[in-house]
């Protein structure tokens, strides 16, 4: 199942996850290095809600900015 909104569009955006190690300069140390960058994905909030289509109900994966902002009919 595509994690898509079904309202909006909004979908999974691409990162990365930057690990570090050492102490920071300020604390006393030498600075802190990357040992390694790893790709990460940052996934929409969605949620099965119950909505009002053209005076049927059916069920749709919904992000909760749709659901908060009113644009989903429960």
């Amino acid at each position: 199942m595509s994690m898509l909104c079904e309202i909006c569009g909004k979908g999974p955006h691409a990162g990365r996850s930057i690990a570090r190690r050492g102490m920071a300069k300020k604390k006393g140390g030498v600075g802190k290095n990357i040992t390694g960058v790893t790709k990460r994905r940052f996934l929409p909030n969605l949620q099965n809600v119950k909505m009002l289509v053209n005076g049927a109900t059916r069920r749709a994966r919904v992000c909760t900015s749709c659901i908060r902002s009113g644009k989903v009919v429960r």
